[in-house]
């Protein structure tokens, strides 16, 4: 179905290759998962299928791609629509229409479909994505997830052969991105499509995956199943670090996989505590001994918490006749981590405005050391309480990343380079005369966070910061965020990402219709929820384990046996 051959591709005739003598045949009906850190190619890669690469982005491709035998080098990107159909990393980027309904008909009009079929499609593919209440809605009024489900239904309604889809899940909430994704393998075995996806969020597709293709970052793919690939890889899931961490082989690719042979693994876990989930940014571990718990994943105590620095009571929010918030009461306390948390459209984001003063509230105070932030100039309003918001690349208007970073040093009054610093340990290699739209939305966003946390206000508002970020990305932010909580800041991240929740906050709040639902300590919260328990919890229930790192860290404190020695349920004699 999808073939390259001996393809190279440099943006810059004399710059780096994004992709380098790739060959690669993907037959019909297979679902290949692209992964491979941020800023490896894997976007070039995707927009190679249909030709979108180089004819709008530029650069210089040689090879040849085919598609069902045609090339895309004699057919521009619109003679493809009919056997690729295409959702990139900005659902709103590629939106033609106002409202859902609209949408979801747009390519079919484009395509000459009849109106009866075309009736029929809109209405099996809002069934389909659970997104039928809002098929009148606006499409700029919806959230960041249910943008995303618009756009991959937008696709869907097309059929096309070949789906290519770019972060597909990465707004989603953990039910949302399964519908998607048992939307997305119906197509693949009852229709026969083909299907890539390029997704950091491994846990999620792994174990769909008919294929893997890794891009290791020096322009070439490796091609394989996910059980060949997974043993050296550079980027993996949690049950696959765990099962590394175990010594298990073959390792892991699901929970399910996971579960049948940790019985010997939780009985080694079974007298001990887990030490804290945090990121280790020291080399020294102290573990995890009975009644350990109190050191952060550096070995030092873990700071306790301080002055609440952000009082919110009674918050409500409206949208017209839609109530977003209602009455809602947060507190955040000095050396804190929050994670918000909810499905899609509960009002996470409409909170978090509404508490940094720029966003509508209808009722309701906050109270804060220098005052209510919605009563405060913009500049003052910033310095109390900073926000990075969903869209974060709506904070870039300048030319450079230099210029970013050195407007972001003077706006805040710190030594020059203290933004590049932070932007090179969350995104490494950045180049500084690159222009902030011409980066993958990963590195995007890992410029605006590298901003926004240069001021480095008391109270910080993360509206799913981890968007496009690598697992090791999103472990070198995790510890920017727990020094931030280290030096007495409290910090608060809108995220779906329950695997980063489980490694990073100290305290978890659901919300759900507008409302407070759930609030509390991390483990208490994730583990006592299917929809929001990280991979290793659901591994290693009942035990209250929540990250690989607090397995071996457990294991090599112990110096126990590899886990793969014992026997485990289902194991071949």
């Amino acid at each position: 179905m999808i073939t390259f051959e001996d393809v190279s591709f440099r943006y810059e005739e004399d710059g780096p290759a994004a992709l380098a003598g790739v060959d690669l045949h993907i037959p019909e009906g297979e679902l290949c998962l692209v992964a491979g850190h941020t800023g490896t190619g894997k976007s070039t890669l995707l927009g190679a299928v249909n030709g979108l690469v180089p004819r709008f982005t530029g650069g210089h491709l040689r090879g040849r791609v085919t598609v069902a035998g045609h090339g895309t080098e004699s057919r521009p990107p619109q003679e493809f629509a009919h056997l690729v159909g295409r959702v990139g990393q900005d659902p709103l980027a590629g939106f033609v229409t106002d409202n859902v309904e609209e949408e979801l008909a747009y390519g079919m009009e484009q395509l000459a479909v009849r109106p009866e079929v075309m009736r029929k499609r809109v209405e099996e593919t809002l069934d389909l994505l659970g997104i039928a209440d809002l098929r009148g809605r606006a499409l700029r009024s919806l959230s960041g997830g249910q943008q995303q489900r618009v756009a991959i239904g937008s696709v869907l309604t097309t059929h096309p052969s070949v789906l290519v889809l770019d972060e597909p899940t990465s707004a989603l909430d953990p039910t949302a991105a399964e519908d998607v994704l048992s939307a997305v393998l119906r197509l693949v075995h009852d229709l026969g499509v083909t299907v890539l996806i390029a997704e950091h969020r491994m846990e999620r597709v792994l174990q769909y995956a008919d294929r893997l293709l890794h891009l290791p970052g020096d322009g070439s793919v490796r091609d394989g199943t996910p059980a060949e690939l997974m043993p050296d890889c550079a980027v993996a899931p949690p049950v696959v670090q765990l099962g590394r961490a175990a010594g298990w082989s073959p390792l892991p690719l699901s929970v399910r996989d996971a579960r049948r042979r940790a019985a010997g693994l939780r009985q080694q876990l079974a007298d001990r505590t887990p030490g804290p989930p945090h990121p280790v940014d020291t080399d020294t571990d102290t573990d995890t001994g009975p009644g350990a718990g109190t050191a952060d994943a550096g070995g030092s105590q873990r700071t306790p918490l301080g002055e609440p620095l952000l009082t919110a009571r009674s918050i409500t929010v409206t949208y017209g006749s839609t109530v977003a918030v209602r009455r809602v009461d947060l507190r955040l306390a000095a050396g804190e981590v929050v994670a918000l948390m909810g499905r899609n459209g509960s009002g996470k984001s409409s909170l978090l405005w509404a508490v940094q003063g720029s966003g509508p509230r209808r009722s309701g105070t906050v109270e804060s050391a220098g005052g209510d932030p919605g009563d405060l100039p913009a500049a003052e309003a910033r310095a109390l309480v900073g926000l990075v918001p969903q869209t974060a690349a709506d904070l870039l208007y300048l030319q450079t990343v230099d210029e970013e970073c050195a407007q972001a040093d003077a706006e805040s009054a710190v030594a020059k380079g203290s933004c590049r610093a932070l932007l090179d340990e969350l995104a490494p290699g950045i180049d500084g005369a690159s222009h902030p739209r011409d980066l993958s939305e990963g590195q995007q966003l890992a410029l605006v966070l590298a901003i926004q946390l240069t001021a480095a206000p008391r109270v910080m508002l993360l509206d799913e910061p981890t968007r496009g970020l690598d697992y090791a990305a999103k472990r070198r932010f995790g510890a920017i965020v727990r020094r931030l909580a280290a030096d007495g800041r409290s910090v608060v991240i809108a995220t779906h990402d329950v695997e980063f929740v489980a490694a990073v906050a100290d305290r978890v709040v659901v919300m759900a219709d507008g409302e407070i639902v759930a609030d509390g300590a991390t483990p208490d919260v994730v583990c006592s929820s299917p929809a929001f328990a990280p991979q290793v919890a659901k591994v290693l229930s009942p035990l209250p384990w929540l990250t690989p790192d607090q397995v071996a860290r457990a294991l090599a404190h112990a110096g126990a046996e590899p886990a793969a020695a014992l026997p485990y349920e289902g194991a071949p004699r």
